[in-house]
């Protein structure tokens, strides 16, 4: 077998300005979502050059899953002291929780200091450092490679938020137990449905591509179910509701599944679109056959909502 040779570019050679090239490029649809596979947070474009003060920040994203504001601050050269305080300030004039710092290459000086903020920050704030390389293979077309060389360590900012938010009682430890083996059982079985780290609680959430927008895994001890919710929040949460039901609804009882609850909400902020199944979250013999639903479930709710949510 003959293989190729994987030869690195000059990132200037492919985006020769930070702000006309390489900004515009990162924002687009494709490019994004690469950027969202490598850090494990699904991204939607808000705007480019989010004016803050006199200063513009260079992508301002939303997470789909919670809302919250992500800010990406882009260097196509070695980090440098300004754009760490550019970093700082765009964060804090535009109430962002997750910032990404993309270069082309971190000093070991900057990657501690991001390092650093991850550790003495509580779990709602989160910084990556990633590197960003071009490479090609003969005459390929050039390829972009995110490399991430600091995240936040989920683990350590869990146990912060166990300890000083809820008691970790025995059902709160079932329910993130349960939660880390659904997740290995979607990631095993090789599922495109992309799992949030598992919390001390009885829900967990899924992206489905677009803010205001999500899906959500839950158990409920009390009438013994598990369940699976289309959450749609936010100022339209009616309007969007009804668009979606004029879209979906006939079609949603065939390819999604028969059992399919549409539920407006009157008198409530949100609308859901919802599964129910009998099921025993605490009986962990049952656990693979409750894992295979929530999966087959899952996938065909990302199936077929995310193109249509796309569109509204």
């Amino acid at each position: 077998m003959k293989l190729g040779r994987l030869e690195k570019l000059d990132l200037r050679t492919y985006w020769k300005r930070e702000a006309t090239d390489f900004t515009p490029w990162l924002a687009q649809d494709e490019n994004i979502q690469l950027l969202s596979e490598t850090i494990g947070i699904e991204l939607e474009v808000q705007s480019q050059e989010e004016s803050v003060g006199p200063f513009s920040a260079d992508i301002l994203c939303k997470d789909t899953i919670n809302d919250h504001y992500v800010l990406i601050e882009n260097q196509l050269e070695r980090t440098d002291h300004t754009h760490l305080g550019q970093l700082m300030t765009y964060a804090a004039g535009l109430d962002a929780v997750t910032i990404i710092w993309i270069a082309q290459k971190f000093t070991e000086e900057h990657r501690a200091a991001l390092d650093w903020l991850n550790r003495i920050t509580d779990d709602t704030f989160t910084f990556f450092g990633i590197e960003i390389e071009l490479y090609k293979i003969g005459d390929s077309t050039p390829a972009p490679m995110f490399n991430i060389v600091s995240k936040p360590n989920d683990w350590t900012k869990q146990v912060k938020k166990s300890t000083s938010s809820q008691p970790a009682t025995d059902t709160k430890l079932l329910q993130q137990e349960y939660w880390q083996g659904l997740k290995d059982y979607i990631e095993d079985n090789k599922s495109f449905v992309k799992m949030q780290n598992p919390l001390l609680q009885h829900w967990t959430n899924i992206a489905i591509g677009k803010s205001n927008f999500h899906l959500s895994a839950s158990v409920n001890s009390r009438d013994n179910s598990i369940n699976i919710w289309l959450n749609i929040m936010g100022e339209q949460a009616k309007e969007n509701y009804e668009k979606l039901y004029e879209v979906a609804y006939e079609n949603s009882l065939t390819e999604v599944n028969k059992d399919l609850v549409w539920d407006k909400m009157d008198g409530r902020k949100m609308s859901a679109v919802m599964l129910k199944s009998s099921a025993d979250f605490s009986n962990k013999t049952d656990w693979t056959k409750q894992f295979a639903w929530f999966k087959d479930n899952l996938e065909r709710y990302t199936k077929y909502f995310k193109p249509k949510i796309a569109k509204l």
